[in-house]
């Protein structure tokens, strides 16, 4: 039996009750904090000793030195040959609508020259190495491979290192067949915080990276955030969410099954919908109790939807809009007969899903667009992954003999003004000259 949230935008306290059901913690425990202080500390001392040591430790495997952790690119095709056609073809089907659709995003340099003959433009350079942190064990994603490191090798990205324990030294095919369709240069057997230390500080084994994508664990979140400044990173995610709007004419077999689709991930996951048709959600809650006992995840999504789930009856879908700019999701659907017009209406959402044929988890495994979606509110001022994380931007700057007079006057005169003399005189040498 579930037990959902049920709320009402007519009710009076309906603002705190939403922020309620919203509330979300990504305090970290100490204990993880302690741990991934440890291991970070170890690796950056210790290097490949630690490593080894830590693998040992959590994913018991025994091995003599970091050469057996790392898995030669013959491994990568013969997984890929060795999957089903259906599942191969499959794999490469989805990875070729990612690079697709990630080929549009590619940023150029540009130039522009001023009636002075000052040049002023932008340089746009690829990211020279780059770290993916891949679960293993229980969760192994082969998607969470192609949303990371096809974008990376469409910006341009020379060398892509990727990382993926393997406990008791089971390899998952499927994730190492990914790795081979995109295009990964080198794979360690290696997880964990110990994983993502290695990849920041740098081992006689692993290199340095400049920056490190892909989901993980509670330690992993907290090795990457504390890595930070050390190197690049993606985000720091929370837990998977889902907020489907529909004006009531969706089946609602269907609406229940896509808010599973984001319970089943986790039993802290977020499934929300909103509708101005109380008929509708009723028939959604109903669909939920009948198609709940068939899910083989029934008790991860069971405690998903009765802890973290919701169903919103809201007046219209222009304030089913609004209310949904306040959650800003992960993941929205706009389950309407004209998704188009409503469109405008959304401010802030990690990706977007129109209409009633478009369900979420296509997004997830081979629609195109990035998977990798901001998360907990971010969404408000943060986007999706994408070719953009891979490349970084110069600016380019070629100051005229004319331009050197004009704006070292501006520059002096504003150096000075903010006492910094030295500033003011390196403009005004050039203006004498």
């Amino acid at each position: 039996m579930t037990a959902i949230t049920r709320l009402d935008s007519a009710q009076p306290d309906f603002q705190a009750a939403l922020k309620n059901l919203l509330a979300f913690s990504a305090e970290t425990d100490k204990g993880i904090s302690d741990a991934v202080d440890a291991i970070l500390t170890g690796v950056r001392t210790r290097g490949d000793a630690a490593v080894l040591e830590y693998t040992a430790r959590f994913d018991r495997l025994q091995v003599a030195d970091m050469a057996e952790l790392e898995l030669p690119k013959e491994r990568l095709e013969a997984a890929l040959k060795g999957l089903p056609l259906r599942l191969e073809k499959a794999l490469r089907d989805a990875a070729e609508r990612v690079r697709s659709y990630h080929e549009r995003q590619l940023m150029q340099s540009w130039t522009y020259t001023e009636a002075d003959g000052t040049v002023l433009g932008q340089q746009v350079t690829a990211l020279d190495r780059v770290g993916l942190y891949v679960p293993g064990g229980k969760a192994a994603y082969p998607s969470s491979v192609l949303m990371n490191a096809v974008p990376a090798k469409v910006a341009g990205v020379k060398e892509l290192i990727m990382v993926v324990p393997t406990p008791d030294g089971i390899q998952n095919e499927l994730v190492l067949a990914a790795a081979a369709v995109s295009g990964v240069d080198r794979v360690f057997t290696i997880g964990g915080a110990q994983a993502v230390a290695a990849m920041a500080y740098g081992t006689d084994s692993v290199p340095q990276v400049d920056k490190i994508v892909g989901p993980g664990n509670a330690y992993v979140a907290e090795a990457k955030r504390r890595v930070f400044g050390i190197v690049g990173i993606d985000m720091i995610a929370g837990p998977s969410e889902i907020l489907i709007i529909c004006d009531g004419k969706t089946n609602p077999d269907w609406i229940a099954m896509d808010l599973f689709s984001q319970a089943e991930h986790d039993e802290l996951a977020q499934s929300i919908l909103i509708s101005p048709d109380a008929a509708f959600l009723d028939a959604v809650q109903a669909s939920i109790a009948k198609l709940l006992p068939t899910m083989p995840r029934v008790d991860v999504i069971k405690t998903s939807i009765n802890n973290r789930g919701g169903l919103i009856k809201c007046r219209d879908l222009d304030e089913a809009a609004e209310i949904g700019n306040l959650i800003a999701p992960e993941h929205l659907e706009l389950s309407v007969e004209d998704p188009d017009a409503m469109l405008p209406k959304i401010r802030h959402a990690g990706a977007i899903f129109m209409g009633r044929n478009t369900c979420e988890a296509l997004g997830d495994y081979c629609a195109g667009p990035n998977h990798v979606l901001p998360t907990s509110r971010t969404a408000r001022f943060s986007s999706p992954l994408g070719v953009y994380d891979f490349q970084k931007r110069s600016s380019l700057i070629h100051v005229s003999k004319a331009g050197a007079k004009s704006l070292g006057e501006i520059a002096a005169a504003l150096a000075y003004g903010e006492g910094l003399q030295a500033h003011a005189r390196s403009a005004e040498y050039r203006m004498e000259g």
